[in-house]
């Protein structure tokens, strides 16, 4: 197909996304406000050069009849990434290893390799992170720069894996809750591996 502009594909990606979430097409005046602009001209030559490269097409003289037609040309802004299981916010539980779900996750760039993990437990509330909320982790290559204070998922040799604020000095990690109800976990640095830090939290409400 024949390829579009920069302001062409800023518009139809914005159309695949507002029609495949709202299941109906918006007005022009939704797509000014979405495009920024302050006439309905620009639009309308946009949507015309969608429409004659094949992008959309709509019933003419019928309001909000606009319809994709080949939305595989949308430009790619979601990013699947693995859930690999659940990590604990209570106690210990067993190191994470298999893919069990996905995540489409779309706001930003997410660094490489990174994962989700769902939350059990209660202790890292008062961090806002609740049971059944998912986490999105990035690898960790060096836990000695990490902020103390830093939200981890860290595997306590012969324990498990929990997710906890991290605090390390001298030799000695230190694994706390958000939660008073909860003790911190204290061990050696050198049996506390590290395996991701908190990049943000992902909650739905149904």
């Amino acid at each position: 197909m024949e390829p579009l502009s920069k302001a062409q594909q800023e518009l139809f990606d914005w159309l695949v996304q507002y029609i495949e979430h709202h299941q109906h097409a918006p007005s022009i005046r939704q797509m000014m406000q979405a495009m920024k602009l302050k006439s309905p001209a620009p639009v309308q030559s946009r949507l015309d050069h969608l429409r004659k490269k094949g992008y959309v097409d709509w019933e003419i003289g019928q309001a909000r009849t606009l319809r994709i037609v080949h939305p595989d040309f949308a430009a790619s802004e979601t990013e699947r990434i693995p859930i690999l299981g659940a990590i604990a916010a209570g106690g210990l539980i067993e190191p994470f290893v298999e893919v069990v779900d996905s995540l489409d996750f779309s706001p930003k760039q997410l660094p490489p390799q990174s994962y989700a993990l769902r939350v059990n437990g209660d202790s890292m509330i008062d961090a806002h992170i609740t049971d059944g909320d998912i986490v999105i982790m990035q690898p960790v290559q060096e836990p000695r720069t990490l902020k103390n204070g830093t939200i981890v998922a860290a595997r306590v040799e012969g324990e498990g894996t929990t997710l906890k604020r991290f605090y390390l000095q001298n030799n000695e990690v230190t694994l706390e809750a958000a939660n008073l109800k909860y003790q911190p976990i204290k061990a050696l640095a050198a049996n506390v591996e590290v395996q991701g830090s908190l990049l943000g939290v992902w909650r739905t409400y149904f």
